[in-house]
């Protein structure tokens, strides 16, 4: 089901163009601060058509800790009705020893996590997967020697960021593995200031992308703001953004817990089918079948006849309605549609005037050829050739009843001329 939810996210980014607004209150400290990175990622936002309404809360080196007691903090979160809160350590401390963490870190965490879903049933928690420093921690290389360098310290921080992502279904801003992919890729882009730790403007603005994308789940390159750095730069933090963030939205669980709305279905014997509810964070579903409503989970229904008929799932939670709509062709059978799918080839599709069936069954089958108003237009007993003449049938959809002994099988067909 992930993949299934993997390929419909992307589906959904590469197509979702219209004008956003989105609530985001920043939590950190400097990193947040310097080159104002809340305004910063609306100017990005603006730039596409969409628009940012922020508040933040950034004292220097203040911690997840720092802010679990902050009386600001609080009371900003308790506003509501933000779409994002977004958290952030200060840049050493995810990276310490395990034991000093999961005492100084992830229980705080999980307090602001906790709080921000109280107060915003909506929203979510946004992680800011922060950076290494440019050459290592030199502070605390001697006591705790994986921080010694850049990799080790950034491979820490994102490590833990994701641990407290995983344990609180948060999601994550993963602009320290947008800085890591420009610093192999990209050498030539500074995006350290002058103390190795805090942002230039170009790793502020590489924070902005990253945000943006995780935010409003869209193509950074479509983003015209350049600030002041020169176009290439730009171009260049933004097509990592987009190889690091937007390609692969789910891996920083971007819309993992988003309501997701999908059904499947199985013909069983006349004119009914097994309905099996394919929703993903859902409180509760309404099926209609034109007209007659159902709030089970996997329904069976039966249709009053052969013919075409849309089916609408409604999955819903307590902020939104997800609606997935289809056409059921339904034509009358005595055996499960699928029972041996496997068990022949019918080609080519889409035919002209012949159709060959390939099969591995011991005795001759039976075809029945239907038109989607499930009228039988085809009847051929003990097929031997496995070739059936279709020149008779005009363009269009069809239905091929395969039936060997008592397995039964559905298949559709184009036929185009």
């Amino acid at each position: 089901m992930k993949k299934l939810l993997i390929f419909l996210m992307v589906l959904f980014s590469f197509f979702l163009t219209e004008a956003q607004t989105k609530r985001v209150l920043f939590l950190g400290n400097s990193y947040t601060d310097v080159n104002n990175l809340p305004q910063l990622t609306a100017n990005v936002a603006a730039s596409v058509g969409d628009t940012l309404i922020y508040d933040s809360n950034t004292p220097g080196g203040n911690t997840l800790q720092g802010h679990s007691t902050n009386p600001t903090s609080i009371n900003k979160i308790m506003q509501g009705n933000w779409d994002f809160v977004v958290l952030q350590d200060q840049s050493q401390r995810p990276s310490f020893p395990i034991s000093q963490v999961q005492t100084q870190v992830f229980p705080y965490a999980k307090i602001l996590d906790s709080i921000i879903k109280t107060n915003n049933p909506c929203g979510n928690s946004m992680f800011y997967m922060t950076w290494g420093r440019k050459n290592g921690d030199s502070y605390n290389c001697a006591a705790w020697p994986p921080v010694c360098t850049y990799n080790g310290m950034d491979s820490l921080l994102h490590m833990r960021y994701m641990m407290m992502a995983d344990s609180n279904n948060a999601v994550v801003s993963p602009v320290g593995a947008v800085w890591k992919y420009i610093r192999y890729n990209y050498s030539s882009i500074n995006l350290y200031d002058m103390d190795e730790s805090h942002p230039s403007l170009a790793g502020s603005y590489a924070a902005a992308c990253c945000f943006y994308t995780a935010i409003f789940r869209k193509d950074p390159t479509q983003i015209s703001f350049n600030t002041t750095l020169n176009s290439t730069d730009a171009a260049n933090i933004r097509a990592a953004t987009k190889l690091v963030v937007f390609d692969s939205l789910l891996n920083w669980h971007i819309g993992e817990y988003d309501l997701f709305s999908d059904y499947s279905y199985t013909q069983l014997a006349g004119y009914s089918f097994q309905f099996n509810n394919l929703s993903q964070n859902a409180t509760g579903q309404i099926w209609d079948f034109a007209g007659i409503t159902d709030t089970s989970a996997n329904p069976v229904y039966t249709f009053p006849s052969a013919g075409t008929y849309t089916v609408t799932l409604s999955s819903y939670d307590n902020c939104d309605t997800i609606i997935s709509t289809k056409s059921i062709i339904v034509i009358q059978t005595s055996l499960q549609e699928n029972k041996i799918q496997n068990e022949f080839r019918i080609y080519p599709n889409p035919a002209f005037d012949r159709v060959n069936i390939e099969h591995a069954f011991d005795r001759e089958i039976s075809v029945r050829i239907f038109n989607v108003l499930g009228e039988k237009l085809i009847s051929i007993d003990n097929l031997s050739n496995n070739e059936i003449d279709v020149s008779s049938l005009e363009s269009g959809i069809y239905l091929f009843q395969i039936t060997n002994g008592n397995n039964s099988v559905i298949k559709k067909l184009m036929i185009h001329k």
